[in-house]
């Protein structure tokens, strides 16, 4: 039997998914929801000042994109567990935010009894989905099919932004000057067919084209 019971956070832009959650979940044997936000803002100023197991967590909030706000809490509240709960099944999103921090992504067209052990199972340490999300992550995307091919240049470029180094900075160490090395990051938003940056070092390290410098 549990003695600790799973300390939860809902963070969604929609209150009545909040009351419908937070319904449902305290209802389980085990679990505690300890507060609900709908931004994003909200979530960081509570995590400073309280301890929180599991961290329910939408892609689209008002005031900040999920993913992002995944790998900002994981850096306020390393133990925290963060399972992204949204609508989006693009697998590109996924993989983003794993790739951020998250301990598992379900979709919430989930049953209740999916939530339940996808939240016992990230409590556990586990990286978890819903049955849905396993299968879209299983599919390979056409970009795992098309691995770029990139000049020397281009691959130290793409490992120095993936260590987050502006453009600035790359030009000073490469010596080159910043137009030159936005040239580059331009080119290599088109060979990936990235839309930014993030997405850029998503998908370079699903094909094994960045070291981990961690």
């Amino acid at each position: 039997m549990q003695s600790h019971k799973i300390n939860i956070v809902i963070v969604d832009d929609h209150p009545i998914v909040i009351e419908g959650l937070k319904m449902m979940l305290n209802s389980q044997l085990g679990f505690t929801v300890s507060g609900s936000f709908t931004s994003g803002s909200e979530i960081i100023d509570f995590i400073i000042n309280h301890k929180v197991d599991i961290i329910l967590l939408d892609i689209t909030l008002p005031d900040a994109n999920g993913t992002e706000l995944c790998r900002e809490i994981k850096k306020i509240s390393p133990d925290t567990s963060v399972i992204m709960f949204s609508n989006r099944s693009e697998r590109s999103i996924i993989m983003q935010s794993i790739q951020n921090g998250a301990s598992g992504y379900i979709l919430k067209n989930t049953s209740i009894n999916e939530l339940v052990v996808c939240i016992e199972g990230a409590y556990s340490g586990n990286i978890v989905f819903c049955n849905e999300t396993k299968q879209i992550i299983s599919k390979p995307s056409q970009n795992d099919l098309l691995v770029p091919r990139l000049t020397k240049r281009e691959k130290q470029i793409l490992q120095m932004v993936a260590e987050g180094k502006t453009s600035m900075i790359i030009a000073d160490e490469l010596f080159l000057s910043p137009l030159t090395v936005d040239t580059h990051r331009k080119n290599l938003l088109q060979k990936f067919q990235a839309k930014n940056s993030t997405e850029l070092i998503s998908l370079a390290i699903q094909q094994n084209m960045i070291e981990n410098s961690k």
